[in-house]
């Protein structure tokens, strides 16, 4: 069987899809990535698959612009006539869609969160939906991460809920995210790994590290991500520069491996608006940390209160500070246990193989059927 993977960029299928990746070609499938060029592409052959470059950019959506997406995917989809189509992020999930259905390829769809379409109004939602009600006439299945996700979803975009289904997220890979030795910091580490968006509740982290410093609190907060000052919903570099001049945060650009980062922390924190399913939490959880976020969709899945961690309110940075004083107050077998916690709720709901279990029943039911 050729199965093609679609998203808007080679690091998000290396990282992302990997397990995935990995469990089809063990079984003998031919794989064939698409994806606009960067450096993971070329690791993506070195794994086993094949790979066309397609061009999008990961952000914006016009139509007119965007036609010529349409257009690529098209062409790489009647090269190559794979047997089923998976595609993730906006732009695949539309384009990739459309093409499909006229070549008569199943495809799949992932919406992995509503994203920012969904949570700013404006002409740019508006043109979002009537793609995505226009596309998803052509394809055959649409995995949703969250519940809430798929219902909201549904209120704008017309597509029939019946071919629909829930997945954990991407899944975690229990195996390579583990718990490790604790690191035994001097005063508790408190660690935010995020695009630094509005929407990801930097400002909020900001906020209630000014809180919990003003109180007395000894603490240290880590702030780890990539700035896109080309995003329209970037934090501005003059805040950032500002924070760390300040001495609120310690600053680290994206990495690649999160793992050390994640070891070195006592708790991980996320105070999100919106999640499909994060990331980030599952790694954080996986590796046996204590988790703060907020309590929306996605966030609270990954997060129960009071269990493996804390949940508080969005666009709150003072109930995040009530929540992370409420961590401080806590002695550290308490927090371990709280990680443990964490670990077992990974392990049992949002391991990988759950997810790659219900792509292989998807995809045998609909290329059987086709």
């Amino acid at each position: 069987m050729k199965i093609a993977i679609c998203i808007n960029t080679s690091w998000n299928i290396y990282n992302f899809r990997r397990g995935l990746i990995d469990h089809f070609l063990e079984r003998g499938d031919e794989v064939l990535a698409m994806a606009p060029y960067d450096e993971y592409s070329e690791k993506l052959v070195e794994i086993g698959c094949a790979y066309e470059q397609v061009e999008m950019s990961a952000s914006g959506l016009n139509p007119v612009k965007d036609f010529q997406v349409y257009l690529n995917i098209r062409a790489v989809l009647k090269k190559h006539q794979p047997d089923v189509l998976l595609s993730y992020t906006i732009k695949p999930n539309i384009y990739g869609s459309f093409a499909a259905g006229l070549l008569g390829v199943p495809a799949i769809c992932n919406v992995s969160g509503l994203g920012t379409v969904f949570l700013w109004k404006g002409s740019v939602r508006t043109i979002a939906t009537s793609l995505y009600s226009f596309a998803f006439r052509f394809n055959k299945w649409i995995f949703f991460q969250n519940q809430y996700d798929r219902e909201e979803f549904a209120r704008f975009v017309k597509i029939d809920l019946n071919k629909t289904s829930l997945l954990p997220g991407s899944g975690m890979n229990v195996h390579k995210f583990t718990p490790q030795p604790d690191p035994d910091n001097e005063v508790p580490v408190f660690l935010m790994l995020a695009r630094l968006l509005v929407e990801k509740g930097v400002n909020e982290y900001i906020e209630a590290v000014k809180i919990v410093r003003k109180k007395g609190k000894k603490a240290h907060f880590r702030l780890v991500g990539g700035l896109d000052e080309g995003h329209s919903r970037s934090v501005p570099k003059v805040d950032l520069d500002q924070w760390i001049s300040e001495g609120l945060i310690e600053y680290s650009d994206h990495v690649e491996d999160v793992k050390p980062l994640i070891a070195a922390a006592d708790v991980v924190v996320l105070p999100s608006y919106r999640e499909g399913t994060p990331r980030t939490l599952l790694e954080a959880g996986a590796m046996g940390k204590p988790l703060i976020a907020t309590d929306v969709p996605g966030c609270n899945s990954v997060v129960q209160d009071g269990y493996n961690g804390f949940l508080c309110k969005v666009k709150s940075g003072q109930d995040l500070a009530s929540k992370m004083l409420l961590m401080l107050s806590l002695a550290k077998a308490e927090r371990l246990e709280i990680g443990k916690s964490a670990r077992k709720f990974v392990e049992e709901n949002f391991d990988e193989k759950i997810v790659i279990g219900q792509y292989v029943d998807k995809i045998n039911d609909l290329t059987i059927k086709t």
